[in-house]
């Protein structure tokens, strides 16, 4: 058995770096030097292709942390099987600053959302395994919550592999509907709830 302390120390680092090094693509070139402000703010423009991909980086990192700190166990030690599934877990999330790279500056390019989504996917997909690991997890709305936003996670990262194929800049933004994933997490709770 592993103290659970530790998991959740190492996890915070984990996910503070992560997204500490998103930001490092987005910077000006080394030699540039603008004459006026007119030609750093055109500089600061040419930059927005890389930002969509930092925010969105930035926003699926921050909720997949918060949602797993949401989830509550009364478990004080995980077992080896939790610790297998989140070594892959924080493994694909140190990945996320490099496919976040990648995609920010060849995203008009299908293989660039192909690695960025297929990384979120596979975030999505690992997230399940932990649920299902973790000993003595309260089902409550907050593991319902994490399942539904997780579900999106994973919907919308095969959505914008198959998107695309026809136009991957646009897929890049099917990607964006992780923002609404608490909303809607929250809609999807009364409805549920008023069935049983």
């Amino acid at each position: 058995m592993y103290p659970r302390a530790r998991f959740d120390a190492l996890s915070d680092a984990i996910f503070g770096v992560a997204m500490t090094l998103l930001v490092l693509d987005l910077r000006l070139p080394e030699d540039f030097h603008p004459h006026d402000g007119e030609e750093l703010l055109h500089a600061i423009y040419e930059l927005m292709p890389k930002f969509l991909p930092y925010v969105l980086s930035f926003v699926v990192l921050g909720l997949r942390w918060l949602s797993g700190v949401q989830v509550r166990t009364k478990a004080e030690a995980f077992g080896r099987g939790y610790f297998k599934w989140w070594l892959v877990y924080l493994l694909l999330i140190t990945c996320v600053p490099f496919t976040t790279i990648v995609v920010g500056r060849f995203a008009n390019l299908a293989p660039a959302i192909w690695l960025y989504a297929g990384n979120t996917a596979l975030l999505g997909v690992t997230a399940f395994g932990l649920l299902h690991h973790t000993p003595q997890i309260e089902r409550d709305e907050l593991l319902r919550d994490r399942q539904v936003s997780l579900a999106i996670l994973i919907a919308t990262s095969l959505l914008a592999i198959a998107w695309s194929f026809y136009n991957p800049r646009q897929a890049l933004l099917v990607l964006a509907l992780n923002v609404v994933s608490p909303a809607l997490s929250r809609w999807i709770g009364p409805a549920s709830a008023a069935k049983t």
